[in-house]
């Protein structure tokens, strides 16, 4: 039988993983206030970062949501400026010629009114609450996929009759928050009153629908003078056709005088008010990157101190046949520990400030992975620049100058 072969004996002047994390971990055990007011500074940087990626992704996505439910294939037409610059008029026509064209599927036409809304008849006249009135047409809302919150809106019977439905927006700024059937509200247009028989929900795609109280187009004619020509025509079209029915929308409107319709696509303004929002998010961004900077020199500084409390150390483990690189292993591992902890206790914290913001908006929470991940990973990194230094400057304390 052949001996079996001699086992080789560890080698002294090797440190495993695991022994470089658990000497790293005695330095934070020996100092826990310390050790946890240094990760703080790395924790709020982190949760700011991850709080800045995670919030504006939560809106993108609610947007995208809200854009999927209304439909991103309504398109506005408005009566522009004349080349006198006056304010120019839409014809009468223009809702029958719009859906002459093909890939339109519905249009409807809402026309400014002239006159003022009092809460009632003892407001101040110039206290108007900036609520505009227009004339509507009972189909409105199914063009513009809006819904009524409280009541019913304008219908063939009391469009004819002094009836008035809320925006949201208008609802708030005139103080009437829901609707009693038997006793409708009653508000002042001008200087005759109408019962508040609907108030409509929020429908960002129409913003100055949510601004105004809307009457029906027969009693405007009859009671304000109104013309009958629109101020804003809206329609959905195909959502492949939309940009076709763009280009022709304007000559088909008013043929006579294109250059006075103006076009637009109301959920192209929701998209450019979310790039705005996320330009204001970079800077943000710039801000945690900042805070994550003042605690990578806390961290430093934290380990400069930890190496000239700890030169008795030191010197000891370098008597007892420690090398300069398990000195330096160690106090590195140490630094990288403690900003990775705070990391850590970081992305638990923006991953709170996340959801429970997008919790109180009504937004679906999202992470970005990158934000979790890169969190840790970044505060890591900075603990590993940030104990460069001190890791160093321990290994090359000679053994009998740290022991005197």
């Amino acid at each position: 039988m052949t001996a079996p072969a001699p086992i080789a004996p560890p080698d002294p002047n090797r440190l495993g993983p695991v022994d470089l994390v658990s000497l790293g971990a005695h330095g934070m055990r020996t100092r826990p206030m310390r050790a946890m007011l240094s990760a703080l500074g790395i924790a709020i940087g982190v949760a700011a970062m991850v709080a800045v990626l995670a919030i504006p992704a939560s809106a993108d996505q609610a947007l995208q949501d809200k854009l999927a439910a209304m439909g991103t294939n309504l398109l506005r037409a408005e009566a522009g400026q004349t080349l006198l610059g006056g304010s120019a008029k839409l014809p009468d026509s223009a809702v029958p010629m719009v859906r002459r064209i093909a890939p339109v599927e519905g249009a409807v036409e809402v026309g400014k009114v002239s006159a003022k809304v009092y809460r009632n008849d003892r407001m101040d006249k110039g206290d108007t609450a900036g609520v505009s009135v227009f004339a509507a047409r009972p189909d409105l809302l199914p063009v513009l996929g809006g819904t009524v919150r409280a009541g019913t809106f304008l219908t063939a019977a009391n469009q004819r009759f002094p009836s008035v439905v809320l925006g949201s927006e208008a609802a708030s700024r005139l103080g009437i928050d829901h609707l009693d059937p038997a006793r409708p509200p009653q508000i002042l247009i001008g200087s005759s009153w109408f019962s508040v028989v609907g108030i409509l929900a929020p429908m960002p795609l129409a913003p100055e629908v949510e601004r105004s109280v809307l009457i029906g187009w027969d009693v405007a004619k009859q009671v304000f003078g109104f013309d009958g020509h629109p101020s804003t025509v809206y329609l959905r079209a195909r959502e492949s056709q939309v940009d076709a029915v763009r280009s022709v929308l304007a000559a088909t409107i008013n043929p006579a005088a294109p250059n006075e319709v103006a076009v637009d696509r109301p959920s192209d303004a929701l998209a450019a008010q979310q790039l705005t929002k996320n330009t204001y998010g970079a800077l943000f961004l710039g801000l945690g990157g900042v805070a994550l900077l003042v605690g990578g020199v806390g961290v430093a500084n934290t380990m400069v101190i930890s190496v000239l409390e700890r030169r008795r150390e030191i010197g000891l483990r370098r008597a007892l046949g420690a090398t300069r690189g398990q000195i330096r292993g160690q106090f590195l591992a140490e630094s990288v520990l403690l900003s990775g902890l705070g990391g850590l206790v970081g992305v638990v914290i923006g991953v709170g400030a996340t959801a429970g913001y997008a919790l109180s908006q009504g937004w679906p929470a999202v992470l970005p992975p990158v934000a979790l991940a890169g969190g840790v990973a970044v505060s890591a990194a900075v603990g590993a620049i940030a104990g460069a230094y001190p890791a160093m400057r321990a290994a090359r304390l000679p053994p009998a100058q740290a022991l005197a």
